[in-house]
């Protein structure tokens, strides 16, 4: 059993049989569809960096309290969802090594629940990650276009309420996706998640981006030094930007795996894209560990407080 569980079990579509897989590979292009073999220290390596660093995110936002705000909460929801998915995938992979070496004896049936259980875990701090960066984006729109109203819009009782709303339907629709994984339904709505998170941010960040570039344009024909308002403008837009980037880079090659699971199971090309499965995976996991360094190096506050959470200046 590889890493990342429920995600494994996507790896090839079930209505391809193993013969047709095979002989499609082959006439595919042989050797460069083989895939790609990505050895376990490689998953445990990068599941232990971003659980420290996650870790260490949350660390920091918890002991400042500067940044006790909606803002920064969403934030360590997202490094706790990204450290779900280090500690899921190295939970995953001691269980399997141990039962590998004979040093845990369980039931087959026991086997299965506990997979399932670590499968709904990895799925849901999956979907949680994706939908705490639209909180995010979502959070930064209001910031730029309401600064005023800021505080009244997103009061600490409303961020309390969208934090636990996305645990909660992350849970139930992760259960929901580990049950029928092998439903084109299931994988379509899936994907349609993620499409609209996709647009939805996109939408965001390019009206950011057009504000940032009027006031940048006003300031320079009138001649003006940038306000701190407007420069926090570009820079809060930008650090969204190279997250959104690199959740793209990241995700996409997974969502478009699942995109040819449904529209071209026994395709040639298809199936030797498949076979590429563990590098998405490879993918996946270095967004968690991306992540938190991408917030370490924009924000200076944060940065601060990880410097004293690593020298251990409490």
């Amino acid at each position: 059993m590889s890493a990342l569980a429920p995600l494994r079990l996507l790896r090839e579509p079930s209505n391809a049989s193993e013969g047709n897989q095979s002989n499609a590979t082959v006439g595919a292009g042989g050797g460069w569809c083989q895939g790609l073999d990505i050895p376990n220290e490689l998953f445990l390596a990068l599941g232990l960096v971003s659980l420290v660093e996650n870790l260490l995110v949350v660390a920091a936002i918890l002991k400042n309290r500067n940044l006790h705000s909606p803002t920064y909460y969403f934030i360590c929801c997202l490094a706790v969802s990204d450290m779900l998915v280090s500690i899921s995938n190295l939970a995953e992979m001691l269980f399997m090594l141990l039962l590998e070496h004979g040093l845990l004896v369980m039931r087959p049936s026991i086997v299965r629940h506990m997979d399932s259980v670590i499968d709904t875990l990895i799925c849901s701090s999956v979907v949680s990650s994706l939908s705490f960066l639209g909180v995010i984006a979502v959070d930064r729109y209001i910031t730029i276009f309401y600064a005023l109203r800021y505080h009244s819009i997103m009061t600490l009782q409303r961020a309390v309420a969208t934090m636990a709303s996305v645990w909660l339907a992350s849970t139930v629709s992760s259960a929901v996706l580990i049950t029928y994984y092998r439903s084109n339904t299931v994988l379509l709505c899936l994907i349609g998640f993620f499409l609209f998170m996709l647009v939805l941010m996109l939408v965001l960040y390019i009206h950011m981006f057009a504000l940032a570039r009027h006031h940048l344009h006003s300031i320079s024909s009138q001649q003006k030094p940038p306000t701190a308002h407007r420069g926090g403008s570009l820079k809060a837009a930008v650090t969204l930007t190279i997250l959104l980037g690199v959740f793209f880079i990241c995700w996409g090659p997974f969502f478009f795996h699942l995109i040819l699971i449904v529209t071209c199971p026994t395709n040639p090309f298809c199936t030797c894209f498949f076979s590429y499965f563990n590098l998405f995976l490879i993918l996946i996991i270095c967004n968690s560990v991306i992540d938190p360094l991408i917030y370490a190096f924009r924000s200076q506050e944060l940065r601060r407080t990880l410097r004293e959470v690593v020298t251990c200046s409490w």
